[in-house]
């Protein structure tokens, strides 16, 4: 079994930036691809960025593509999503999510394809 928990969320103003954190415990995720999703009031949960378990592999929505950055440090097990030049519209709750692969540059961007995910954190950003 694999934990995940977010932090690094909270309130900013447009144009603000935060970097999101999600520790896993439980076992390595160095070998699981990882990604963040996140789902506003009303709306579907919709992907954002995902990254492979070797780091080489990366992908975005395009609605954050070159706002957005994530990454991976293996070491502790942690990855990251620091956010940029924020938007109201990037307001939810960004979940993190672990998917098993035996592929080290795989990618994945649709929430079936994750095993595991975490209860989420807010991010509120004001006009």
């Amino acid at each position: 079994q694999v934990q995940l928990v977010e932090s690094g969320g909270g309130l900013v103003q447009a144009g603000g930036s935060l970097r999101l954190s999600c520790a896993a415990s439980g076992r390595t995720v160095s070998t699981y691809a990882m990604g963040w999703f996140r789902q506003a009031p009303g709306k579907e949960r919709e992907f954002v960025a995902a990254i492979s378990w070797s780091a080489g592999s990366t992908g975005y929505a395009d609605s954050v593509k070159g706002r957005f950055t994530i990454s991976r440090d293996n070491a502790k097990n942690t990855v990251y999503l620091q956010m940029y030049s924020l938007k109201p519209e990037d307001t939810a709750v960004y979940y993190c999510a672990a998917a098993r692969t035996y592929y080290s540059y795989s990618l994945y961007s649709t929430g079936p394809d994750y095993d595991y995910w975490g209860q989420g954190t807010q991010v509120t950003v004001s006009s």
